[in-house]
């Protein structure tokens, strides 16, 4: 799914926290292009390593973009908590349950009228955009929108229809939007994102994380950071004692706010920029490397 493999070799070295940093207690891991091996899989090696961090008393949770049912891909690797963030934020899910049988245990959705507005403002800055709208309970989007071949949309039409009271009292009426997505077929990812950051910014927090022109818009202020920012809190956890994990701009928030970061040796220009340190690709165990050099040091 994802693009900008920019370092892929040599294969750098695992930076681990300096002797001076607190402690790791968590571990934010995103997981496509990050945790994941681009055949969607989770190696031996890094099966292992999040084993031995949890034995540790180091807490892992994933932070991903993905809805809460795309999850099973690492349902048999979750932690006591059994918590996960999804949606780039817009979502912690209790995964106990198993696939199908989620519990949504906060929800930062995006509101509305802001949705509206974001719809109307890229129609005009991006004509030819389409939209789908990623309820709690599955996908809806429009006649344009390209279809997901294993998650086809709840229900198709324009993203005004979609989002309009008289759609809200139906079967969905009570279910809260998590994301906005916005396709173009014709320009590029990162002049998408940049035209929509500078168009609408305002309204809604806007990011990427597919090598398309796709974007996702969440509630003003909702991120990867900010909801496990919340998480960490209720926790007792600091920024300082958190390793962060990522490959895409949507990303970039989390990585910057924990005490230290790791962008993937396949990571966007960009990630690579912002992180504290750099370790190998997905495809090369790079989060399972930097956790061992952390175990290894206690």
């Amino acid at each position: 799914m994802r693009d900008h493999r920019a370092v892929t070799s040599p294969t750098p070295g695992p930076r681990t926290p300096a002797p001076s940093a607190p402690a790791p207690r968590l571990i934010a891991t995103d997981l496509d292009g990050t945790l994941l091996h681009d055949d969607k899989t989770v190696s031996p090696r890094t099966v292992a390593a999040l084993a031995a961090a949890e034995e540790a008393g180091i807490e892992v949770f994933f932070v991903t973009g993905r809805p809460a049912r795309w999850m099973d891909v690492v349902s048999d690797h979750l932690h006591g908590h059994g918590l996960a963030i999804c949606g780039n934020g817009a979502a912690v899910v209790d995964l106990h349950g198993g696939p199908g049988n989620h519990r949504f245990v906060t929800i930062r959705e995006l509101a509305v009228p802001d949705a509206l507005d974001v719809v109307g403002v890229l129609r005009a800055a991006a004509p030819g955009t389409a939209f789908a709208v990623e309820r709690t309970g599955g996908l809806h989007h429009e006649p344009t929108y390209p279809p997901l071949h294993l998650d086809p949309g709840e229900s198709v039409a324009p993203a005004e229809k979609l989002l309009a009271a008289d759609f809200e009292d139906s079967a969905v009426a009570d279910q809260p939007v998590l994301k906005l997505l916005a396709y173009h077929p014709e320009l590029g990812p990162d002049e998408f994102l940049t035209l929509a950051r500078t168009a609408a910014g305002d309204l809604a927090a806007i990011t990427r994380s597919s090598p398309s022109a796709l974007l996702e818009i969440s509630g003003r202020a909702v991120s990867k950071a900010s909801t496990l920012e919340l998480c960490c809190a209720e926790r007792g956890i600091s920024p300082a004692e958190v390793v962060a994990f990522g490959d895409m701009p949507n990303d970039m928030e989390m990585l910057t706010w924990a005490g230290t970061s790791y962008a993937m040796g396949n990571a966007h220009p960009d990630v690579l920029a912002a992180a504290t340190g750099v370790t190998a690709t997905n495809n090369e165990d790079g989060v399972a490397r930097v956790i061992e050099s952390i175990l290894a040091a206690r």
